[in-house]
């Protein structure tokens, strides 16, 4: 079954002046064939390190639906100055954008089960995940061309705002850097990890096209699972690493 997905943006009084890149549960994931369709019962672990905060995360059929408000727990300068978490980046060549005047809130909807039988699906422009922070994840394209025209907007956890919605096209270092850490999650329900692997302590070396591989998780308890990393592989002139280019493997 291919993942079904909505995004919402309420607002529309906020002008896109950018063209974009345009129940918390902590066991593992049961499942029962009625039908040829996966009733989930319980959510997968790895739900569980999602901002509570932002994110509302809950089982529909084989579906898990995430909720979120778009806005991150941590700093960059996005948030504007007065907010608790402004971080002065000077260097940062501003979107005309701030995070508190934008509607960041997304839905999405994944296959709690992903889909690794069929064909591989391209990445399209806007949100193709949700990350733990609770932002949304994009692919390394901006607009209509590469993401190197748009390097200098980045923050210091690689993210800026356009089109409304503060997105991640780059390592988030604000939750990962170097590291086996969770990213999020991407449409078609397969997790996104850090760099490093946790199998093994380190990057992996058996990684398909897509950035994955099966090896036992953080969230797995031993047992092994598909999932994605951040390819530890420079990015053009951004000197980061892009978070996911794709093509998706889960569809």
């Amino acid at each position: 079954m291919k993942s079904i997905f909505k995004i919402s943006a309420v607002s529309a009084s906020v002008i896109f002046l950018m063209i974009a890149c345009s129940t918390d549960d902590s066991s593992t994931s049961s499942t029962t064939s009625v039908d040829d369709d996966e009733i989930v019962t319980e959510l997968h672990a790895a739900y569980s390190a999602f901002n509570s905060e932002a994110t509302t995360i809950y089982i529909d059929g084989s579906q898990v639906v995430i909720e979120t408000t778009g806005l991150p727990n941590h700093e960059t300068v996005y948030w504007g100055e007065g907010h608790e978490l402004y971080r002065e980046e000077p260097d940062v060549a501003l979107t005309p954008s701030i995070m508190s005047s934008n509607n960041n809130a997304v839905t999405i909807s994944v296959d709690a089960t992903p889909n690794l039988t069929g064909n591989t699906v391209a990445t399209q422009l806007n949100t193709i995940g949700i990350a733990v922070s609770g932002a949304s994840i994009f692919n390394d394209q901006e607009g209509a061309g590469d993401l190197d025209q748009a390097a200098a907007s980045l923050d210091w956890t690689g993210a800026h705002i356009g089109p409304g919605v503060y997105h991640y096209h780059l390592e988030p270092k604000a939750f990962t850097d170097d590291d086996d850490n969770l990213v999020g999650v991407l449409l078609d329900g397969v997790f996104l990890y850090g760099r490093k692997c946790s199998a093994t302590g380190d990057y992996p070396t058996d990684l398909d096209a897509s950035g994955g591989h099966t090896t036992s998780t953080q969230y797995t308890d031993g047992e092994e699972e598909y999932h994605y990393h951040i390819i530890n592989e420079l990015y053009s002139n951004t000197g980061s690493y892009v978070a996911f280019a794709g093509p998706y493997q889960g569809y």
